[in-house]
């Protein structure tokens, strides 16, 4: 028999158990494989990082002297169905049912190789494999590249970067809607060792100015404008300077590291185009970028990704080229993609996790093509992208799922060619998945939790898992990944399917906050465990439910709102002496926005006086659709105020649920004297990716 353990520190302490094993072996049979949690005082330093572990075939110990451990079915030994993944088990005998253990902890298979390769080794190596085969379709613009075509744009544009001076390290901020540039951009940037930051299309411009300062953006891409965004003119508003500088030579007081703006659509003043990139980068400079490429390491950042902050200020969650390379290439071998189906529909924005990582780099991994339905989501213009490219998978959050089962020509196309796909964003009604799973003909979809922070995905089901483990939980542990749940007041290990703080580690935890060193603390660990802020349970199964948050978070159609943000804008307010911002439920959207605010004294304002003063000045999703006016706000026994309860108690009445509106209708008006039911801080759990950004 062989046992390892993820602790090779304590390998010495495991021979004295071989005889007591050997004892607890009875008549039960052995479904169960069992995974070691060791505590602290058996190793002389900090737990590795499961990157730093052999890959092994197998664990099965069970010992009253082994505290902390979680059992569940073995993941691909040939006598277990394959519904779970924890390490294979090939112990061949039987273990007592007596020695199960209770402590919620989890550890993925180590069967599967982590890779180390950068980004643009994997799109190298997927071009050659598929070099006629779609990359990349962009349905509405009517664009179509193969991986071939795309793998030689992608160098055109990073020789071109390199050209326009920018070098590698340096940061550049891609700002916009779905459109083939933002791929292009995403790829061209890993190529050259430059760092892609995500930026939300929505973004106005201080929410602009404070991510460009935060990571020191070289240079920024963006359209001319896209529906109301003029993001010319909102660039603008923080770098006047632009409108009169040379193209590359911009200098701004307030955005002191921005040199370069490149448009994808128009060239105005001071501005590149960015046909103009990719014509700039000569033989020179492709030669410079080959020497580049071969000083690349999969440990370097290759991608800042902005999340809300409870502070009010976002933070950037850096992955590194090995983070998003193995999740992508956990998550197509889990979502099943094969030589027959591999077409995937992404109507998800790209600034989002869910399309850059669980699309494109799944692309750049396993081959598949991603069809891009429209520059933003239209649950119409997904369904026909769907139909006409006879897509096999299709990526989504619920409110997406939902606005495309309610449409009235719903019946008239043809989803036939749907297999599966992914649920991810925000919490998955039951009753959704299973109308997903069968009025879209999408019996293999599934679930997936993560955070932006864990590159993202770390829980994720399995085709063949039952219906009740698709609609009830988030799935089981990815490969190489670590979890184990602990009550969030003693720190301690918790016992199965009991509610504690889900922590993760492994190679998927992110390198940190960019430039934030004390709030990277807050959230990892020193040996490496990162705080999700969710609360969970673990069953003996190893299938987890999120059923909670530490802290308040919005979740509005997945996109993911903290209050004080918002809160901290509406004290900004000249009429606004205190302001709460809580989430209330929403039959479509999962929770909507509602400000309840006290006035100065003396002073009276309207809801749409509020929403005005929003416009233009904070992202549209984070504009309260409810506006409630409040004389007084409850105290503690302690005396300090807590968050908003049930308004009701505060003066405000209750009126019915909010009616449905799709994910771009513009917020309706609510009366200063009526509030939404329910309203709670008490609110549903970030059960998909990206969730619990603190």
């Amino acid at each position: 028999m062989l046992f390892t353990t993820a602790l090779p520190t304590v390998s010495c302490y495991f021979s004295c158990f071989f005889s007591s094993l050997a004892s607890s072996i009875t008549s039960v049979p052995l479904e169960y494989c069992v995974t070691p949690f060791l505590p602290r005082p058996f190793s002389a330093e900090a737990p590795p990082r499961l990157s730093s572990i052999p890959d092994v075939s197998v664990v099965g110990m069970s010992s009253s002297l082994l505290p902390a451990c979680i059992v569940g079915p073995a993941a691909l030994s040939p006598r277990c169905s394959g519904s779970s993944s924890f390490y294979c088990c090939s112990l061949q005998g039987t273990l007592s049912a007596s020695h199960r253990v209770t402590d919620s902890y989890i550890q993925g298979t180590l069967d599967i190789p982590l890779l180390n390769k950068t980004v643009g080794q994997c799109l190298d190596e997927t071009a050659e494999r598929f070099p006629h085969r779609d990359a990349f379709v962009f349905h509405r613009d009517g664009v179509r590249k193969t991986f071939a075509q795309f793998k030689e744009e992608v160098d055109q544009a990073a020789a071109g970067l390199l050209a326009l001076g920018l070098k590698k390290g340096d940061r550049l901020g891609m700002w916009g809607p779905n459109k083939y540039e933002w791929v292009l951009m995403q790829f061209a940037t890993a190529q050259a060792g430059i760092i892609l930051v995500s930026v939300n299309p929505a973004y106005q411009a201080h929410e602009l100015e404070f991510v460009i300062r935060k990571v020191g953006c070289k240079a920024l891409v963006f359209p001319a404008h896209f529906k109301s965004q003029k993001y010319y003119d909102i660039l603008k508003q923080s770098c006047p300077e632009v409108e009169h500088s040379s193209p590359g030579g911009i200098k701004s007081k307030r955005l002191p590291d921005l040199s370069t703006v490149i448009m994808l659509d128009s060239k105005l003043p001071g501005t590149f185009h960015m046909d103009e990139v990719l014509q700039a980068g000569d033989s020179s400079h492709m030669k410079q970028l080959r020497a580049l490429q071969k000083t690349l390491s999969c440990n370097e950042p290759v991608n800042i990704q902005f999340t809300s902050g409870t502070t009010g200020s976002p933070k950037g969650a850096t992955l590194s080229h090995r983070n998003i390379v193995n999740n992508a290439n956990l998550i197509g071998m889990r979502l099943g993609i094969t030589e027959q189906d591999y077409r995937v529909c992404i109507p998800a924005p790209l600034y989002h996790c869910l399309a850059s990582v669980g699309g494109c780099m799944v692309a750049a991994l396993h081959g598949s093509s991603c069809i891009f339905s429209a520059p933003s989501f239209e649950g119409k213009a997904t369904l026909e992208a769907v139909s006409r490219e006879k897509c096999s998978f299709l990526l989504g959050t619920p409110t997406m799922f939902i606005d495309m089962l309610s449409q009235p020509d719903f019946d008239s196309y043809n989803l036939s060619t749907l297999r599966g796909g992914i649920i991810a964003g925000s919490p998955v009604p039951p009753e959704i998945m299973k109308m997903v799973s069968t009025k879209m003909h999408m019996p293999e979809v599934l679930v997936a939790y993560g955070t932006t922070e864990n590159s993202p995905v770390t829980f994720m089901g399995f085709p063949t898992d039952s219906i009740t483990k698709r609609t009830e939980t988030v799935g089981s542990i990815l490969p190489h990944t670590e979890a184990k749940i602990e009550d969030p007041e003693t720190k301690k290990p918790v016992p199965l399917n009991t509610p504690g703080e889900l922590q993760v580690r492994g190679y998927c935890v992110m390198l940190g906050y960019w430039n934030d060193s004390a709030r990277t603390r807050e959230v990892i660990s020193d040996d490496n465990w990162y705080k999700t802020g969710d609360i969970a349970t673990l069953d003996e199964d190893g299938y987890c439910r999120i059923i909670g948050r530490c802290k308040d978070m919005i979740i509005r159609g997945g996109e993911n709102i903290y209050p004080a943000e918002i809160e901290q804008f509406l004290h900004t307010h000249p009429k606004v002496e205190e302001v709460q911002v809580v989430g209330v439920k929403d039959s479509l959207m999962g929770e909507e926005v509602c400000a309840c605010i006290r006035l100065r004294a003396g002073q009276s304002c309207a809801a749409d006086d509020i929403k005005a003063f929003c416009k233009g000045k904070i992202s549209h999703f984070k504009i309260p659709r409810y506006i409630v006016f409040v004389n007084q706000y409850p105290l503690t026994v302690s005396g300090k105020q807590p968050h908003m309860g049930r308004l009701q108690q505060h003066g405000g009445t209750r009126i019915p649920p909010a009616p449905s509106v799709s994910p771009h209708h513009e917020h309706t008006q609510l009366s200063a004297e009526r509030c939404p039911p329910g309203l709670s801080t008490a609110r549903t759990p970030s059960q998909s990716f990206p969730t619990s950004q603190h």
